[in-house]
C-alpha cells in the first residue's frame, strides 16, 4: 500500500494512486503519469510548477484542479514534516507517527528535501538549539566596538575644533529648551542612571547562560550605531544649545604653525585619549563641544535598556518598568541640563530602538531569512552574517547559578595552569642546552673535584661509578625544576 512507504519514496504509480484517492480528474492523474511525478518531485511541487503546467505545457486543468493540487501536496508535505517521538530528524511517512520513519540512506532525500525547500524546522516556539561558544567571534566584535570609541574620541575632538562661535551663532530655537529652565545637576543625574543600568546589564551578561551571544551583539550594535554617530556629528556643526555652556572652539584647536602635522595628530590623539579614558562622561572630567547630532548618551541609555528588558525573563515587570523610567528620566535630565537640542535626543532614541529591533527581528527570523534570500543578507548585513551564522531563533533567557559560575571558573583556572605548565614543559625539553646558571657551576665544580680524582687509568672506573658527570647532573636539574 503506497500509505506505507515514506512520502520521498513513492513512484510514479504510487502517486497516481495517492491522486485517485484524492478524486482529482482523469486530466490530473494523465498529467502526474505522463511528467513522471514520483514522491520526491510531488514533494517540491509548488503553485507555481502547477500553473505551469497547465500555462506552458497545455495540460487540460481547470482553475480548480490547479487549486486542489495545490492545497492536496501542502497538506500532505505537512503531514510528512511531522517528528516520530524519540528521533532527531522529520518523519517523511504519510500513515500516524507510529509507521516506520526515515532511516540512514533515506536521511539524504530528507537533508536535499529541506535544502531545496526551506530551513529545516526549529525547536519549540521557535527558540534556537545551543549555540556554540564562539569567543573568537566575541573578541572581534569587542575589538570593532574598541575601534569604533577611538574613532569616536578622535572626532569629537575635531568637532570641538569646528564649533560654531557663541557669540556670533546663539542657541536654535527649541521647543523643549525654550520652556524649560536649565538645571545645573540633570547632566550629572543622566551619567548616574546610566551608570546604573550598566551595572544592571553587567549582572545579567555575567549570570545569563549565552553571555558571549548577548556581549557580541551589544558589541557590534553599539559600535555601528556610535560609528553612525561620527559622520552625522562631523558633517555638520550645530551651535551650543545653552548659554550657560562654555565652550570655545580654541580649546581643542591646533593653532601653532611651529608644530608639524605629525605633531599636530599626536596632540589631538592625546586629547582623544582623554575623551576616551573618561568614557566621555562629565562625572569623570570630560568636557566637550560640537557633539551634538546625534546624543551618545541618549544611545547608551537605550541600548542598555532594551538589552537589559530583552535578556531578562518577561515576568521582571519590576525590573523592566525600572529600566524603562531610568531611560526616560535619562532623557529628560539631558534636555534639562539643556547639553542637547530636542531633535539629538529624538534621532538618537529613534535610531538606537530601531536598529536594535531590526537587528533581533533579523536574529530571531535568520533561518527563513538565509534560506529565501542568503545572498542579499551576506551583502548587505555582512556583519550580522557572520556574528549570526550558528543561532537559528531566539535566544532563550536561561541563567546559570553562582555555583556553577564559580565551578566553570575554577575548572577554568585549573585548564589554564595545566596548559602553561605543559607548554613550559615542552618548551623545557625542546631546549637541550638550555640549564641555569646555578646548574653550570655545581656542573664544572664536579667537573674539577673528578679531574682531581682521576690520578690513572683505573680510577677511571671510580670516577664513572663513584662521581655524578655534569651531564647526569643537568639531567637530574631539568627533572627537579
Amino acid at each position: 500500500m503506497f500509505k506505507e512507504n515514506p512520502v520521498l519514496l513513492w513512484s510514479v504509480e504510487d502517486v497516481c494512486i495517492w491522486a485517485e484517492s484524492e478524486r482529482f480528474t482523469v486530466q490530473v492523474l494523465e498529467c502526474l503519469r505522463a511528467e513522471q511525478i514520483d514522491g520526491c518531485t510531488l514533494m517540491h511541487l509548488t503553485e507555481n510548477d502547477i500553473r505551469d503546467l497547465r500555462y506552458k505545457l497545455n495540460y487540460a486543468f481547470k482553475f480548480s484542479d490547479i487549486k486542489k493540487l495545490s492545497l492536496a501536496t501542502k497538506k500532505l508535505s505537512n503531514a510528512a514534516t511531522t517528528h516520530c517521538p524519540g528521533h532527531h530528524y522529520p518523519q517523511i511517512n504519510y500513515g500516524n507517527c507510529n509507521s516506520n520513519c526515515v532511516h540512514s540512506g533515506d536521511l539524504n532525500l530528507v537533508n536535499d528535501y529541506y535544502d531545496n525547500r526551506s530551513s529545516p524546522p526549529l525547536s519549540v516556539n521557535g527558540r534556537s538549539s545551543v549555540p556554540p561558544l564562539e569567543l573568537f567571534k566575541t573578541a572581534v566584535s569587542l575589538g570593532y566596538s574598541f575601534v569604533v570609541t577611538w574613532i569616536t574620541s578622535f572626532v569629537m575632538v575635531i568637532v570641538h575644533e569646528r564649533v560654531p562661535d557663541m557669540k556670533r551663532y546663539p542657541p536654535l530655537p527649541d521647543i523643549f529648551l525654550d520652556n524649560v529652565p536649565t538645571i545645573p545637576w540633570a547632566f550629572h543625574m543622566c551619567e548616574i542612571t546610566g551608570t546604573i543600568l550598566f551595572s544592571v546589564w553587567a549582572v545579567v551578561c555575567i549570570f545569563h547562560k549565552y553571555r558571549t551571544v548577548l556581549l557580541r551583539r551589544f558589541f557590534g550594535i553599539a559600535g555601528t550605531v556610535f560609528l553612525l554617530r561620527c559622520v552625522t556629528m562631523l558633517i555638520t556643526s550645530l551651535s551650543v544649545p545653552g548659554t550657560h555652556l562654555t565652550c570655545n572652539q580654541n580649546d581643542f584647536k591646533v593653532d601653532d604653525a611651529n608644530i608639524t602635522i605629525f605633531e599636530a595628530i599626536e596632540l589631538r590623539i592625546s586629547r582623544a585619549y582623554t575623551i576616551w579614558s573618561g568614557l566621555g562622561m562629565s562625572i569623570q572630567g570630560v568636557r566637550t563641544c560640537g557633539d551634538y547630532m546625534f546624543s551618545g548618551h541618549t544611545v547608551a541609555l537605550t541600548l542598555l535598556n532594551f538589552f537589559i528588558t530583552e535578556y531578562t525573563p518577561r515576568n521582571l515587570y519590576f525590573l523592566h518598568t525600572m529600566t524603562w523610567l531610568l531611560n526616560m528620566f535619562g532623557i529628560f535630565f539631558i534636555l534639562a541640563a539643556h547639553e542637547h537640542y530636542s531633535i539629538d535626543v529624538f534621532v538618537a532614541f529613534y535610531i538606537t530602538s530601531r536598529l536594535f529591533l531590526y537587528y533581533h527581528t533579523l536574529a530571531n527570523n535568520q533561518a527563513a531569512l538565509m534560506s529565501n534570500d542568503s545572498n542579499r543578507t551576506r551583502i548587505w548585513f555582512p556583519m550580522f552574517s557572520y556574528f549570526e551564522s550558528s543561532v537559528d531563533g531566539i535566544i532563550p533567557n536561561e541563567y546559570d547559578t553562582a555555583s556553577s559560575m564559580l565551578t566553570g571558573l575554577f575548572s577554568c583556572i585549573l585548564y589554564l595552569k595545566d596548559s602553561i605548565m605543559l607548554t613550559t614543559r615542552r618548551f623545557w625539553i625542546s631546549q637541550p642546552n638550555l640549564t641555569s646558571p646555578s646548574a653550570k657551576s655545581s656542573s664544572t665544580v664536579l667537573n674539577n673535584n673528578s679531574s682531581k680524582c682521576s690520578v690513572g687509568p683505573k680510577d677511571s672506573s671510580y670516577s664513572a661509578s663513584g662521581l655524578i658527570n655534569a651531564r647526569d647532573f643537568q639531567s637530574i636539574s631539568k627533572k627537579d625544576i
